[in-house]
């Protein structure tokens, strides 16, 4: 599976999910400073660019879906580099 496969993978799979599932799933992957930094830097990142509106209210989960899934694929490389004799 190539990047591209992955990621179109992983948003069908989130889009999928309830609320709760959401937050168990950030709970479980994305340490609390991270999700601060996103929202953050999302914001200011927004503003300087001059992006507004609903934009800007979802750049920082834009950033962290980017951020899941290059978690996402660390573990898969890892998981791969761990069975090769």
């Amino acid at each position: 599976m190539d990047h591209s496969e992955l990621a179109w993978e992983f948003a069908d799979l989130f889009g999928e999910l309830e609320v709760e599932e959401i937050n168990e799933v950030l709970a479980k992957n994305v340490p609390i400073g991270t999700l601060d930094f996103f929202r953050k830097y999302g914001d200011d990142f927004g503003r300087a660019a001059s992006i507004e509106g609903a934009v800007l209210q979802r750049l920082p989960n834009l950033l962290l879906m980017g951020y899941l899934i290059r978690v996402l694929e660390e573990r898969l490389l890892d998981g791969e580099e761990g069975s090769e004799p």
